[in-house]
C-alpha cells in the first residue's frame, strides 16, 4: 500500500528583527524579506543607516521559517523561505505568518503611514507571493537582485502590481543575474502593467548602503 500525504497545521514561534520603535510618530514602514541562506538579524544591519537619519521610519526584517547549516552539521546558519519541496504548504505558512506579522505591528504606526516592501534575492519572490495575499496594499515595492515569481496567477499578478511604483535594483557585476534575464524581468513586469524603474551600482549580488540611502530620499 502507498503512503498518503497528509498535513497538520500547528503553532510554531516565528522570528523578526526591527529598527525604529513604532508609534503614532511613525511615517514610513519598510518590510525588508531577506534572501536564501541569510538571517534576518543581519540582514536588517543594512538599513540602519537609513533609520539612523530618519526618526519616523521603522524597517522591519522577518526571517523565513525554515533554518539549516550552511555547511555541513555546524557552523553558521542560514534560513529559506521555501524549497521546491511541498512547496504549496510553505508559500500558505509564510503568506499567513507575514500577514499576521503585519496584522500586529502596522496599527501601532500612523494611520496613513506609507509602507515599502523589499525582498531581496529569494525573498523577491517571496514578497510578490505575500503581497497578492496581504491585507494592506504598499506604496512601494523594491525587488533587489530578485524576480517577482513568474507563476503566479495573472489575475492576482495585473491587480498587485497595477498602478504600483516598483523599482528594481541589481549590482552591476551580480554574479546570479545576467543582463538578459534583468532585461527580460523588465518586459515581464511591463507585461504584467507595471512601469518599473531600474537602478544599477558598482557590486555583486548583496545590498549596497549608498544605493540604499538613494533608494529611501527618492521614495520620501
Amino acid at each position: 500500500m502507498q503512503a498518503q500525504e497528509q498535513h497538520l497545521a500547528v503553532t510554531r514561534t516565528a522570528r523578526y528583527y526591527q529598527l525604529g520603535e513604532l508609534s503614532a510618530a511613525t511615517r514610513r514602514v519598510w518590510f525588508v524579506v531577506h534572501g536564501y541562506g541569510q538571517l534576518a538579524a543581519y540582514f536588517i544591519r543594512h538599513f540602519a543607516v537609513l533609520t539612523a537619519t530618519d526618526p519616523t521610519l521603522v524597517v522591519i526584517a522577518p526571517e523565513g521559517l525554515s533554518r539549516f547549516y550552511l555547511q555541513g552539521t555546524g557552523g553558521r546558519v542560514g534560513a529559506t523561505w521555501m524549497t521546491k519541496d511541498d512547496r504549496l504548504t510553505e508559500i500558505a505558512d509564510y503568506v499567513a505568518y507575514l500577514n499576521q506579522l503585519a496584522e500586529l505591528l502596522l496599527p501601532q504606526a500612523a494611520a496613513e503611514v506609507d509602507i515599502t516592501v523589499l525582498g531581496f534575492s529569494q525573498g523577491a519572490a517571496t514578497v510578490g507571493r505575500w503581497l497578492a495575499q496581504a491585507t494592506f496594499r504598499p506604496a512601494h515595492l523594491v525587488l533587489w537582485a530578485g524576480a517577482f515569481p513568474p507563476d503566479m496567477e495573472l489575475p492576482a499578478a495585473t491587480q498587485l502590481l497595477r498602478q504600483l511604483p516598483i523599482t528594481l535594483v541589481c549590482g552591476t557585476e551580480d554574479e546570479f543575474i545576467t543582463e538578459a534575464s534583468l532585461g527580460q524581468q523588465q518586459q515581464f513586469l511591463e507585461q504584467l502593467g507595471a512601469s518599473p524603474r531600474l537602478i544599477r551600482f558598482p557590486g555583486r549580488h548583496a545590498l549596497h548602503a549608498p544605493t540604499l540611502v538613494q533608494l529611501a530620499n527618492g521614495l520620501t
